[in-house]
């Protein structure tokens, strides 16, 4: 019998206890974990806590919407799968589970440039899913243009440029577990540039001279369209609008790169106020419950995309996991809008 009808796991802390107990303590720690002292990563999940949500009762709400467009193209509902590493320590199929359960469900997957699967594997895996591929500030131009060829020929339908990792954070859990990374969860997307079994730091691999011309220049080499991850301030969402961003995807990376930045919701507003009548603004960063969904999409956030918690069903149960926690978050966000008085989950 499937695990998803003998569980007694019915939120995402519970999914989270359970990979705590069942995967090995360097690789729990290695996607748990944050930077520095770890206060963006708390902070990430507490400050949802600050806004509370004032129902609008004595509205229909028989017929409910949960479906939405990004980049021009419907979503079933407001809730996709972020860009994670490593996803075979999780579970023996990683990302290809992860991009199955995305498209059974009808939403989005960001691929990993640290992927352990390939570009042929997902495609065998969600022929039919959306995907997005994640990128870095590589410093070799020419493999960022074959990057970006081979996501136009796989099927890719946007370019997500990270700009917060110029160089890797300080994550004091990888140092204290001595992190070495198994043979079977090579970063395959990168062969050939990196063949480290180590954590890498792709100082190496990093245009550290990049600025927004970068960008610019993406624009020249690629159909797709770019969404630029790692925003936080108005300034730097205006200035990705500037040079030809799509769209914008507010997000600290997870509270692992610099701490002590903003969590993802308290920088929010600012970002929708600069550039949100210009450019699509999605969010990650901390949300383990339909609540946390909710208010982000009430504060402008036309989509957001969960990290650990699909990681955390990936370690459960596969592919069926990862739709576990997709359709508790899916369930939590319509009963939210059910008793808010909202029918339809585009509430900007």
């Amino acid at each position: 019998m499937s695990k998803k009808f003998t569980s007694n796991l019915v939120c995402v802390n519970d999914y989270e206890e359970y990979a705590k107990n069942n995967l090995p303590n360097m690789y729990f720690g290695y996607y748990y974990g944050g930077a520095g002292q770890e206060k963006t990563l708390e902070w990430n999940k507490i400050h949802y806590s600050k806004y509370r949500i004032k129902p609008k009762y004595m509205r229909t709400i028989r017929t409910r919407n949960l479906s939405t467009t990004v980049l021009g193209k419907p979503v079933a509902f407001p809730i996709g799968i972020s860009p994670t590493a490593c996803q075979k320590l999780a579970h023996f199929e990683g990302e290809c589970a992860t991009a199955k359960a995305a498209q059974d469900l009808e939403t989005v997957f960001i691929l990993s440039s640290h992927s352990n699967s390939t570009f042929e594997e997902l495609e065998k895996a969600a022929p039919h899913g959306r995907k997005w591929l994640q990128m870095y500030l590589f410093q070799n131009r020419e493999m960022t243009t074959e990057f970006a060829k081979l996501a136009e020929e796989n099927g890719f339908e946007a370019l997500v440029l990270t700009i917060d990792y110029t160089m890797p954070g300080l994550r004091r859990h990888i140092l204290r577990n001595e992190f070495v990374m198994p043979p079977y969860a090579k970063y395959v997307l990168l062969k050939g540039y990196h063949e480290s079994n180590i954590l890498p730091t792709f100082v190496n691999l990093s245009d550290l001279d990049a600025d927004w011309s970068y960008v610019r220049w993406l624009t020249t080499v690629t159909k797709l369209p770019i969404v630029i991850k790692g925003v936080l301030t108005a300034e730097d969402a205006i200035a990705a609008a500037d040079v030809g961003a799509s769209a914008i995807l507010v997000s600290n990376h997870g509270g692992r790169q610099l701490d002590s930045t903003p969590s993802t919701i308290e920088a929010l507003p600012e970002v929708i106020k600069a550039v949100g009548h210009r450019v699509e603004v999605y969010m990650d960063g901390g949300i383990r419950d339909g609540t946390d969904v909710y208010k982000a999409l009430a504060l402008g956030a036309r989509m957001v995309f969960i990290g650990r918690p699909a990681i955390w069903g990936l370690v459960y149960d596969g592919s069926e996991g990862v739709k576990n926690i997709l359709k508790i978050l899916q369930e939590e966000l319509e009963n939210a809008m059910c008793l808010t008085g909202d029918a339809v989950a585009s509430l900007a």
